[in-house]
C-alpha cells in the first residue's frame, strides 16, 4: 500500500512537470513562428523547433514557480489554446512593428525607381523590392548585433507576469496590436519622409526642365538622377532609419515589464 502511494505521488509529480513544460512550450513555440530574428522564414522549421524546445526547458523553472495543475482534458485544451494565442499575439505584434522597415523599403523603392527590382522577402513568403529586402535583412542582423534578442527573451519571461498561464485578456491584446500597427505606420512614414521630399524636389525640377527644354529626353535624364540620388540618401539615412525601428521595437518589448 505504501509503495503504491509512493508510485502515485511520483506519477503525479512527473505529470505536473511534463504539463508545465508543455504549457511553456505552447507559448514559446508559438512566439517563434513570427518573432523577429528567431522566427524568420529563412530559418528551417526544425531549427526553430529545436531552439524553442531548449528555451522552454531552460525557462520553465523561471516562469512557473509552481507546477501547472490541470484536472481535466478540457481544461488542458483550454490552457493550451490560451497559451498559443498569447504566443501568436506576442510574435505577430513584434513582427508588425518591424514591418515598418518593409513599408519604408517599398516606399523608397518606388521613389528611387527600384520598385521593379524584385527579390525574395526576408520576413514573409511573398516577393519584395530590393530595398525592402535589404532593409529587412539589415534589421534582422542588427537584432543579434545589438543584443536585442536578449531583450526579446527577457520580455518573453516577463510576459508570464503580465499574462499568467491560462489567463487571456482579448481587449488588451487587441488594443496592443492596434497600437503596434499605428506605431509601425508612424515610424515607417517618419523614416521615409526624406525620400518624399527628395522625390518632390526632383520631380518638380525635371518638370520645369521639360518646360524650358521640350526636346530634352526627360525620362532618360531622370532615371540615373533618381537612382543615384535615392541610393545616396539611403546610404546616409539607413543608420537612423534602422535605429528608429529598433528603438520602437525595444520600447514595445519594455512595456511588458509592467
Amino acid at each position: 500500500m505504501g509503495k503504491w502511494a509512493v508510485d502515485m505521488e511520483l506519477s503525479a509529480f512527473l505529470t505536473a512537470q511534463i504539463l508545465s513544460f508543455v504549457v511553456v512550450f505552447a507559448r514559446i513555440g508559438s512566439v517563434f513562428l513570427f518573432i523577429p530574428g528567431f522566427g524568420e522564414t529563412s530559418i528551417p522549421v526544425r531549427y526553430r523547433l529545436a531552439l524553442a524546445l531548449l528555451l522552454s526547458i531552460a525557462l520553465a523553472p523561471a516562469v512557473l514557480t509552481n507546477p501547472v495543475s490541470i484536472a481535466t482534458p478540457t481544461q488542458l485544451l483550454s490552457t493550451l489554446a490560451t497559451e498559443i494565442t498569447l504566443g501568436l499575439w506576442f510574435g505577430l505584434t513584434a513582427r508588425i512593428i518591424l514591418s515598418a522597415l518593409d513599408f519604408a523599403g517599398y516606399q523608397i523603392g518606388m521613389m528611387a525607381s527600384l520598385a521593379n527590382a524584385l527579390s525574395p522577402n526576408v520576413g514573409a513568403f511573398e516577393g519584395a523590392t530590393l530595398v525592402a529586402s535589404t532593409l529587412m535583412l539589415a534589421g534582422t542582423a542588427l537584432i543579434f548585433a545589438t543584443d536585442l534578442h536578449h531583450v526579446i527573451i527577457g520580455a518573453l519571461i516577463r510576459s508570464y507576469e503580465v499574462f499568467p498561464v491560462g489567463r487571456l485578456m482579448p481587449g488588451d491584446l487587441a488594443e496592443q496590436m492596434i497600437a503596434a500597427a499605428a506605431t509601425s505606420f508612424y515610424v515607417g512614414i517618419s523614416i521615409v519622409a526624406p525620400f518624399y521630399v527628395l522625390s518632390v524636389v526632383l520631380q518638380v525640377g525635371l518638370g520645369l526642365a521639360n518646360r524650358l527644354m521640350p526636346t530634352m529626353p526627360v525620362f532618360f535624364v531622370a532615371m540615373p538622377v533618381l537612382l543615384g540620388s535615392g541610393l545616396i540618401v539611403l546610404a546616409v539615412a539607413a543608420p537612423s532609419l534602422l535605429a528608429g525601428v529598433h528603438e520602437a521595437l525595444a520600447e514595445w518589448l519594455g512595456t511588458l515589464r509592467f
